[in-house]
């Protein structure tokens, strides 16, 4: 603190004024306790407003394991307007509040430390390789549980099942335009924070919330190796319920910050989502000189999606079995216009990915899972080749011994697959009708990725007619 006149060599300060600037320190030092209290309070309670005011917390419900709002959809006349503003607004708060960080001398909280991250480097990496940050993006019940294993049993890749599920869970947007926007750009702050490691940012949409950054809530936790192998796995606690407990080992509560400093060791990053929609709305990540991001789209057959999503979310295609049942003409617009603007987000993302844009040039690989059940080995070899990161054996193991199962699991999760004979399994429970209800709302899309319209009944029961175009490999250098 400045003093108010010169201070001469050898002058000893009146007591009243050392104890005058004393108190001063005290209430300086006071004032940025409460400002930084504020901008903590500010990040854990009100992130979301930072993007649009039309965003509310909401209660805990039970809602699908893997749903996806269709809200997530931008309209085709308010996205971009909305976006670019949204962005824009966005950008220019997270600059402040980083600056302000600075000013007081604090480590900004949403941003990754240090020169290693300037670098793309994590801070305690321990390979000598460069570091790549995967993102299988896909829809739910496309086979990305089974493709994301492929990633998940590399031990030296961190990976993570679905983190963005606790958003969807926590955050209630409304429908609209704009609202679709700043969904997607809460979606996409989240990432990047993942992508760095900041485990962190995750806390505020646990519910209940981490304790000292121990929770026994994270979903899926026992689906990432990384979260229940040593040291992230502590010893187990005994009368410690844990939702999302480990498969093979008793953990306990899953430390934030042992996860994070796991994830920084690690020499590559990997993450599955099915709530990240357009992939526009990535080029930011994939411009970041940290990350140095892959993108693998993974796509299904329409009509075997729906025949899955019939099957594991049962309660929300009610109208549907009714409209089967019943013997109806029509079905539901309603139901009809969702499958349609779901299809179509995928077809727009995987259009503008294959187009091969500067910024995501070599980034982007559309996968369809159809052949990654026929050649899994061949497909695992051809998305790490992609991703740059060396294929080893304990990879390959992992394929043939959950690829060649004598018979399916009769979990809708599990990832032991005949892979072979599976992938066509829908085409014999599925009623024509309801096939060409999903050929009708989904025939560009289906076009696009090589699956073919079935004729009539007995074509799409006939597995001597195949209802797949042979493609080589999407990935576009």
């Amino acid at each position: 603190m400045a003093l108010p006149f010169p201070m001469e060599k050898g002058l000893t300060l009146p007591q009243d004024f050392v104890h005058s600037l004393k108190i001063r320190s005290k209430y300086a030092l006071f004032l940025a306790f409460v400002v930084i209290v504020f901008i903590f309070i500010e990040k854990e309670n009100k992130i979301i407003s930072r993007v649009s005011d039309k965003l509310k917390q909401i209660p805990q419900f039970e809602t699908d394991a893997n749903s996806t709002d269709p809200a997530l959809l931008l309209s085709e006349n308010a996205s971009l307007l909305s976006l670019s503003e949204l962005d824009s607004a966005f950008s220019q708060l997270q600059s402040r509040l980083y600056n302000f960080s600075l000013h007081l001398g604090l480590e900004p909280v949403m941003e990754a430390q240090g020169p290693e991250a300037a670098s793309g480097k994590p801070s305690q990496q321990t390979g000598t390789g460069h570091r790549r940050h995967v993102l299988l993006m896909a829809t739910t019940r496309t086979g990305s549980s089974f493709v994301g294993e492929f990633f998940n049993q590399q031990g030296n890749i961190f990976y993570l099942f679905e983190p963005l599920w606790h958003i969807e869970r926590t955050v209630s947007f409304q429908q609209g335009g704009a609202s679709a926007a700043a969904s997607a750009l809460v979606y996409r702050d989240v990432l990047k924070q993942l992508l760095l490691c900041d485990l962190y940012v995750l806390e505020p949409f646990i519910s209940p919330p981490p304790e000292d950054h121990l929770t026994q809530f994270l979903f899926r936790r026992g689906s990432s190796r990384s979260l229940c192998e040593d040291p992230v796995c502590t010893p187990f606690v005994k009368k410690v319920f844990e939702k999302y407990h480990c498969r093979n080992r008793r953990c306990g509560p899953l430390n934030v910050t042992l996860a994070a400093e796991a994830c920084r060791r690690k020499d590559h990053m990997a993450l599955k989502a099915v709530r990240i929609r357009q992939l526009e709305f990535l080029q930011p990540l994939a411009e970041d000189p940290r990350l140095d991001l892959r993108v693998i789209q993974l796509v299904r057959d329409p009509r075997a999606v729906l025949a899955s999503r019939m099957v594991a979310f049962a309660g929300k295609y009610e109208s549907w079995k009714k409209w089967l049942a019943e013997g109806q003409d029509r079905l539901s617009e309603d139901e009809v216009q969702r499958l349609r603007g779901n299809c179509e987000s995928i077809r727009l993302s995987a259009e503008l990915g294959l187009q091969q844009p500067p910024w995501l040039r070599g980034r982007y690989m559309l996968v369809r899972y159809e052949d990654v059940a026929r050649r899994p080995l061949q497909k695992a070899r051809e998305m790490y080749g992609f991703a740059g990161i060396p294929f080893t054996p304990q990879v390959e193991e992992w394929i043939q011994k959950n690829t060649q199962a004598a018979r399916d699991s009769s979990d809708v999760y599990s990832t032991q697959k005949n892979s072979s004979e599976q992938f066509e399994k829908w085409r014999f429970s599925m009623p024509f009708k309801l096939a060409q209800v999903v050929q009708a709302a989904c025939g560009p899309a289906m076009r696009l990725f090589g699956y073919k319209l079935a004729r009539d009944a007995a074509s799409l029961t006939n597995r001597s007619i195949s209802l797949l175009e042979e493609r080589g490999t999407f990935w576009v250098t």
